[in-house]
């Protein structure tokens, strides 16, 4: 049994822990709060530029698609695959589930198969260390992600892709629910496919200079914003899967304290039995 000391020590250094848990919990409910209204605040765009997107391809000719190098369908021999992940831990199970998809997106394939390309530094920790074929890695904004950073990735991707080095590039990320639910996806991003319009909702539009261009400008804008939304999503997940872990982590510490605290008062109760035994049987001895 440990003594009342051990247990005061071990009572000091859970509660200390909790503050901790504690304080952590508050900053990740903070952040969580701004990154959501980011995620959110950014879907309404990427859905409409799509849809813009897909009025301007329905005006080009299947003959001039073939021009445009991002939309080159080929048989897959190589493919990449953007990992978006955490830098940091603490977050309960977010990392391991995003690394176990990939995994599974992987399984069967052999290692020339296809390259991977990370964001966050605890899945490029992990792939490195089993010896999964990393090409590049991103690191130090998962949790803060800017649109420049979303270009920096669409840039990398789409040279290997237009050079042939890769044939499609897939995008694994975790799409934001609410705080307690965070959903680990994959999206296609090359070649782009451009997405169905809803009907009736077409119109006429008049364009300058004329559909090609304006489509070749609007494709790399299109990939851009769509692995942006994918850094938001994957910034509030963290985030949420943090807050999650760290009130779950306080609760436990709680109960902890309380377990120990009731040990303690039973070993001081019986420390002070004892003492008024020995006290009596000396009075009853000096009888």
């Amino acid at each position: 049994m440990s003594s009342a000391q051990d247990l005061r020590k071990r009572i000091k250094s859970v509660k200390n822990t909790q503050q901790i848990t504690k304080a952590m919990k508050m900053v990740a409910s903070a952040r969580l709060r701004r990154a959501q209204m980011k995620a959110k605040s950014t879907e309404p765009y990427a859905e409409r530029l799509g849809h813009i997107l897909q009025n301007v391809a329905s005006g080009i000719d299947a003959g001039a698609m073939k021009a445009y190098p991002l939309m080159a369908a080929r048989s897959v021999k190589k493919t990449a695959y953007v990992v978006i992940g955490a830098d940091k831990g603490l977050a309960g199970a977010y990392t391991s589930n995003i690394v176990k998809y990939f995994v599974h997106a992987v399984e069967g394939k052999e290692r020339n198969e296809y390259d991977v390309f990370t964001v966050g530094r605890k899945p490029q920790e992990h792939l490195k260390h089993h010896k999964y074929p990393i090409y590049n890695s991103y690191a130090e904004f998962s949790d803060k992600p800017e649109y420049a950073h979303a270009v920096a990735i669409v840039r990398d991707v789409t040279a290997r892709f237009i050079a042939g080095e890769v044939d499609e590039v897939i995008m694994i990320y975790t799409h934001f629910v609410n705080s307690l639910t965070q959903t680990v996806t994959s999206r296609r991003l090359l070649p782009v496919e451009t997405p169905e319009e809803k009907s009736g909702s077409t119109g006429l539009y008049l364009f300058e200079p004329d559909e090609g261009a304006i489509f070749k400008e609007l494709l790399p804008k299109y990939l851009e914003i769509t692995v942006y939304n994918a850094l938001l999503q994957a910034a509030a997940s963290e985030l949420g899967a943090r807050m999650t872990a760290m009130t779950s982590a306080t609760d436990n510490a709680g109960e902890l304290i309380s377990s120990l605290n009731l040990e303690y008062n039973k070993l001081r109760q019986a420390g002070i039995t004892n003492e008024i035994s020995e006290i009596v049987g000396g009075a009853n001895a000096l009888q």
